[in-house]
């Protein structure tokens, strides 16, 4: 019996530390392998800067559509079309009553309570029949003002010549006018206005998307490392290569089969991916009104640069030289006199920038010689010019 437990105790006293060490090392391998996950979603984590697929790109089909038409407007106070002979308004107003069973005379249609008008709408992506959108009429003649008028009804046409949807309503007007002989007092403008829901949708545009075994992504900034970074976070949330980058500007996605028939979904999902976008590097100036934008990855090579804030200033000082009180002879004279200042900008410094500064470091730079707006444009199309600037500057 005391055989039997001395040889039992020793292997019990063996196993005990095996058992602990096992779990130690499963927990700490738990531990290694959260960490090694912890560590590779903080790298492909996307920074603050990252941007919503959703929000720098689009998916094909999914568009707007653009509607016009042309209309007449009714019921203005004397602030129409003046309705000349041959006026486009005074023809379109005689076949409109013509259709209406009504035979006018020209002398009669000399009212100034119709207006000719251009109708502007959106017809949004996957519009049903029946649907109401917002309507711009804007004047085509020579109207004062369209407050107080109500549309007639608008067919709106798309770009085939089809109708997609019919107008009628009253405009809403944000400004006016109003004055009397001397003066005329205008805010705003009084041609123009919007009818809220002013449309009804007529005419549907077929598009499918559950029977679609592709579906394309086009970037509103083409650049090819956004394109291959979006086409990688889409492969990494489908866990398939279904997306591939044909171009800088298109992402193709093919269906995977977990979304077969369920397209909505998989687009719904692909959009709010966060990827962060690459740009090149521009300097965008305007001579005009003097703004500078620069992207963050504006570099520059060792240059040096001095301003010369020269000044020409001249006075023009003219004298009067005339003849004494009754003197017989001698004429009044004016003697030009000018002066001439300048003045050098004593005390103007020559700043060196070294190679590989960033855009703050070239800012910072540029202000301590006390560089304005304007000089700064002039100084970086010739830093561009000299070849060390290492962006594209886009003059608007």
């Amino acid at each position: 019996m005391n055989r039997t437990i001395t040889n039992i105790w020793p292997d019990s006293r063996n196993q005990a530390p095996a058992r602990i060490r096992r779990q130690v090392f499963q927990v700490l391998s738990a531990a290694l392998l959260s960490l090694f996950l912890l560590l590779i979603l903080s790298v492909w984590a996307p920074a603050n800067a990252a941007s919503r697929i959703k929000d720098i790109s689009e998916f094909e089909g999914v568009r707007d559509n653009m509607l016009v038409g042309y209309g007449l407007v009714v019921g203005l106070n004397g602030t129409g079309d003046s309705l000349k002979d041959g006026h486009f308004t005074k023809q379109s107003l005689k076949s409109m009553l013509n259709r209406l069973g009504v035979k006018p005379t020209d002398g009669g249609l000399d009212s100034k309570n119709v207006a000719a008008v251009m109708v502007t709408s959106t017809l949004p992506p996957f519009a049903a029949k029946g649907a109401r959108i917002d309507v711009t009429v804007s004047s085509l003649g020579d109207a004062d003002s369209l407050l107080g008028g109500t549309l007639l009804v608008t067919p709106l046409l798309g770009a085939n010549g089809d109708v997609y949807a019919v107008s009628q309503g009253g405009i809403v007007v944000g400004g006016f006018a109003s004055g009397g002989a001397a003066e005329t007092v205008t805010k705003g403008v009084p041609t123009s206005g919007r009818i809220p829901n002013g449309a009804i949708v007529e005419n549907e545009i077929g598009f499918d998307l559950e029977t679609m075994k592709s579906v394309k992504l086009s970037l509103r900034n083409p650049d090819f490392t956004t394109s291959r970074r979006m086409a990688n976070a889409v492969n990494a949330f489908l866990g398939t290569l279904a997306a591939t980058s044909t171009d800088p500007g298109t992402v193709n996605v093919v269906v995977p089969d977990a979304y077969k028939g369920r397209v909505v979904e998989m687009i719904t999902d692909i959009e709010q991916l966060r990827i962060e976008p690459d740009q090149m590097a521009r300097v965008i100036v305007d001579e005009q009104s003097g703004v500078i934008v620069m992207g963050e990855n504006v570099r520059l090579s060792t240059v040096a640069i001095a301003q010369g804030n020269l000044t020409i200033r001249i006075t023009e000082t003219p004298l009067v030289s005339q003849p004494n009180p009754f003197a017989q002879v001698g004429t009044t004279e004016v003697v030009p006199r000018t002066q001439v200042q300048i003045d050098q900008g004593e005390g103007q410094k020559l700043g060196v920038v070294d190679s590989g500064v960033t855009l703050q470091e070239f800012v910072n730079s540029l202000n301590a010689l006390g560089i304005g707006p304007r000089d700064m444009i002039t100084i970086l199309q010739a830093v561009k010019a000299a070849g060390a600037l290492q962006a594209e500057i886009e003059v608007m």
